[in-house]
């Protein structure tokens, strides 16, 4: 399967699928980030945001609002149709190097 598209950086990999049940403001991307890739990804604020800036100017997120909380604006972010597309496009190119690699030990394994 050819990528359109370089493959995702972990972190950039958990933004995304941070994002599939629906918008987030950045603490919420940062929390669920860090639970989907089982502590692998902690972003600091400033990464998030640089690598939101980066994903909106690519039409991956977009933003879906805000609000004040406590004096404090919140933005949220959501996935765009791209975003969700790249998303299943970099989770099947994994899926499937995952898949080759356990083939490949299983076979090693069975000539043992």
């Amino acid at each position: 399967m050819a990528l359109s598209r370089p493959a995702l950086r972990e972190p950039t990999y958990f933004i995304l699928a941070s994002l599939l049940d629906g918008p987030l403001h950045g603490y919420g991307v940062i929390k669920q980030a860090e639970l989907l890739s089982d502590g692998r990804v902690r972003l600091a604020a400033g990464t998030l945001y640089g690598a939101l800036d980066r994903l909106m100017a690519d039409g991956l997120v977009e933003e879906r609002g805000r609000e004040v909380v406590e004096g404090r604006e919140r933005r949220y972010y959501a996935l765009t149709d791209a975003g969700h597309a790249v998303l299943a496009e970099e989770a099947q190119r994994l899926a499937a190097s995952s898949q080759a690699v356990l083939l490949r030990l299983d076979a090693v394994r069975g000539m043992a």
